[in-house]
């Protein structure tokens, strides 16, 4: 069914691979367009506790195809599925399952939208992270709005403004890596969700996602309401 991801269903594991190594994962339209596509199936089917997002080649991601980007005529577009204009930032927060990046090659400039748009990202020590944006006279705009989920402004304007690698030690720091897979028995991680409430994960995740639209004074009402709603069988 797709043209630059390959997607499955383990048990109650959803397994995304981007597949486009030849061009080091580069997301062009339609590949964001598989990615949100898989993703609305993986919201879709109750049995999904957990997406796993993983890539093929020596790089993880090296950002946005602007050559597609453009030029949409250079991108293929995929008849299986419906083509919307959508960023991969809108993509990962429509997301409503916890998701896990495994990456096991360098992220570069989009591809932040990736781990940062994942509840969890555990890397190889030797990854290297980079936004060189400003090195071709552009800004990492929608990378710089997902910073913003988990650093302070002034820490994630500097990370803009940087555009040397940084490693994984610096990327942990900045809450961008939550371990080392040379540290951590994923496998045992990953079976820890097998029996947990998808529906309690989808009504969080929602919940947690909507949140910053409430009133302040009306958070407390808004969440007993979800609980309520969690409570109805």
């Amino acid at each position: 069914m797709y043209k630059y991801i390959k997607a499955q269903k383990i048990g109650y594991q959803f397994l995304l691979t981007l597949s486009r190594s030849e061009k080091r994962n580069a997301f062009t339209p339609t590949m964001v367009n598989e990615i949100y596509h898989a993703f609305q199936e993986a919201n879709n089917d109750d049995e999904i506790k957990l997406v796993l997002i993983r890539a093929e080649g020596p790089v993880f991601c090296a950002g946005m195809d602007l050559k597609t980007f453009e030029n949409p005529k250079l991108d293929i577009n995929n008849p299986a599925i419906s083509n919307e204009n959508i960023s991969l930032g809108e993509v990962f927060d429509q997301l409503l399952k916890p998701s896990i990046a495994i990456v096991e090659g360098n992220v570069i400039a989009g591809g932040f939208l990736i781990i940062l748009g994942c509840t969890y990202v555990f890397c190889k020590r030797e990854v290297q992270f980079r936004l060189p944006e400003l090195e071709i006279g552009l800004f990492p705009f929608q990378v710089m709005a997902s910073l913003l989920k988990v650093m302070p402004e002034k820490q994630a304007l500097q990370l803009c403004l940087h555009t040397e690698y940084f490693d994984t030690e610096k990327a942990k720091e900045y809450c961008i890596v939550a371990g080392f897979l040379e540290e951590i028995n994923l496998d045992t991680f990953i079976s820890s969700f097998a029996n947990r409430s998808t529906k309690a994960i989808k009504l969080g995740i929602q919940a947690l996602r909507t949140l910053p639209s409430v009133d302040y004074i009306e958070r407390y009402k808004y969440m007993k309401e979800v609980l309520d709603a969690l409570k109805e069988k």
